[in-house]
């Protein structure tokens, strides 16, 4: 078990099958997909550093080897570790479980193909500075906009938290979205099962239940390459910045 982080330690999971972007998954991991002229995992982790982590833990599995080979022991100065789920997937939470030993007392957790546009040490700050909470999630005001809204918040704290379908009916009370960063203790990976699949969505859900888990609003779009229509999104909006037109 390792001591505190700083600066500090990201994780991002990266082991999904990337179903929804077949067939250009099925030989290259959503992490290393094209993205304006560069593989998106470089995209990513040049915003990490950017934003000051000094370690980030990759925890892949479908085409892991390739997301090693592409991405090696270290990227803009900060090293790379990798935590794989072995001959079968774990889930998201699974996954983090799977990378215990890794973890700092608090990390971010994100997504390896979500594009934030934003601090991604805010939720950190945020749940550093409230002991009493098990987590901060970031959050958007999405109203079902940009996808199926999953989150209802009430002052500072996710109140609920389901995950939706596109084609599920919609409930108002779910009003803004997982953004895809969300500042953990270790202790609450310490609390899931080994080597048993499970999605983070159950830890979100849990955690709100019990009302540990902060909500950290965002104004500014999040960005994702789990669909077409998202890569090309982000694509655009990387391009624009790059040309000095964002």
């Amino acid at each position: 078990m390792r001591a505190d982080a700083s600066p500090p330690q990201a994780v991002i999971l990266a082991g999904g099958l990337g179903t929804r972007m077949r067939p250009r998954t099925e030989h290259t991991p959503k992490f290393l997909l094209p993205v304006a002229g560069r593989p998106f995992g470089a995209w990513l982790l040049e915003r990490l550093a950017a934003a000051g982590f000094g370690e980030v833990i990759l925890c892949v599995g479908h085409l892991g080897d390739a997301i090693r080979g592409a991405m090696g022991e270290r990227f803009a100065g900060m090293p790379l570790r990798y935590a794989d789920d072995g001959p079968e997937l774990l889930g998201t939470a699974g996954a983090l479980r799977r990378a215990l030993l890794h973890l700092a007392p608090v990390f971010l957790m994100t997504y390896g193909d979500s594009y934030l546009p934003f601090d991604y040490q805010a939720p950190l700050r945020d749940l550093r500075a409230h002991p009493g909470a098990l987590g901060t999630m970031a959050v958007y005001r999405n109203e079902g906009r940009l996808d199926a809204s999953n989150t209802a918040v009430s002052s500072d704290l996710v109140a609920r938290y389901e995950k939706r379908r596109a084609d599920d009916p919609p409930d108002p009370a779910l009003d803004h979205i997982d953004y895809g960063a969300t500042a953990l203790r270790r202790e609450v990976v310490e609390a899931l099962p080994a080597g048993a699949p499970l999605g983070f969505e159950a830890v979100q859900r849990d955690l709100a239940a019990r009302g540990r888990l902060r909500a950290l609003p965002v104004a500014e779009r999040f960005y994702e390459i789990g669909s077409e229509q998202g890569l090309r999104d982000l694509e655009a909006a990387l391009t624009a910045a790059r040309e000095g037109r964002g």
